[in-house]
């Protein structure tokens, strides 16, 4: 199993590297051009800017079995359809049981920001409490896994 980080805005990149060095893991942080990340303990790929331009890569280096950290409901659906896991950056598990309502939950904000005369508030700030929390239940899932 490799860990694949959708890096492009991603808060918990650090969280993800000290999960994956716990279980000896891989990681690999995907992001474009744009976005400046240096790791001194995961390997950093580097895509063409370009809409979705990361998540296609994600896309071609992702194995059955292996683990991609996004926030992306899009990319976590073709993830799945890879037999890889996807890893929401709030701590739950992307599965064949809810990606259809969170790809129609999508669809329908995006039809919301369209159609709305003011600005739509995006979530609140994460804190230091959101990333630990990550932390525990990535580690629980990696557990769960491991024997697999």
């Amino acid at each position: 199993m490799k860990v694949l980080i959708d890096g492009d805005g991603c808060p918990v990149i650090a969280e993800t590297e000290r999960a994956a060095a716990l279980y000896g893991l891989e990681v690999l942080i995907f992001c474009d051009t744009s976005h400046l990340i240096s790791s001194r303990t995961s390997r950093v790929i580097l895509v063409d800017q370009g809409r979705d331009a990361a998540d296609w890569a994600i896309i071609s280096a992702a194995k059955k079995g292996d683990l991609v950290i996004t926030q992306d409901y899009g990319l976590a659906s073709l993830v799945l359809s890879r037999k890889a896991y996807g890893f929401h950056q709030n701590g739950w598990q992307y599965r064949d049981e809810n990606i259809e309502s969170l790809l129609m939950e999508r669809y329908e904000a995006g039809k919301a920001r369209r159609s709305a005369r003011n600005h739509l508030k995006g979530p609140p700030k994460r804190d230091k409490r959101q990333n630990e929390l990550f932390f525990q239940r990535l580690c629980a899932f990696l557990e769960k896994v491991k024997d697999k």
